[in-house]
């Protein structure tokens, strides 16, 4: 069996997480989010690898709101970037 991969949280991240809006997510990321992406980040059903100039980025879908990573695999850390609405995310 493999090794688990660590996360970090920029400060991005954690600027945004804080915010309002996104408040109840905290406990759906630490319980269900977190634990998938240290088991394999790159795969899953919420899990996209993103194309152009985001390349080598991943999302994790969860509902209407999106959470942007990159992978470390030699040091096997997740890095999360940002979290935002879908309606923002993209732009």
């Amino acid at each position: 069996m493999s090794a688990k991969y660590k996360i970090a949280e920029t400060d991005t991240f954690s600027r945004n997480i804080a915010k309002p809006e996104f408040k109840q997510l905290s406990k759906k990321l630490s319980d269900y989010v977190y634990p998938q992406l240290k088991e394999n980040p790159y795969f899953g059903l919420n899990v996209k690898k993103l194309k152009g100039e985001y390349e080598g980025v991943y999302r994790y879908r969860v509902g209407s709101t999106r959470v942007f990573y990159l992978i470390d695999a030699s040091s096997r850390t997740v890095f999360l970037l940002d979290i935002q609405k879908r309606k923002d995310s993209y732009k």
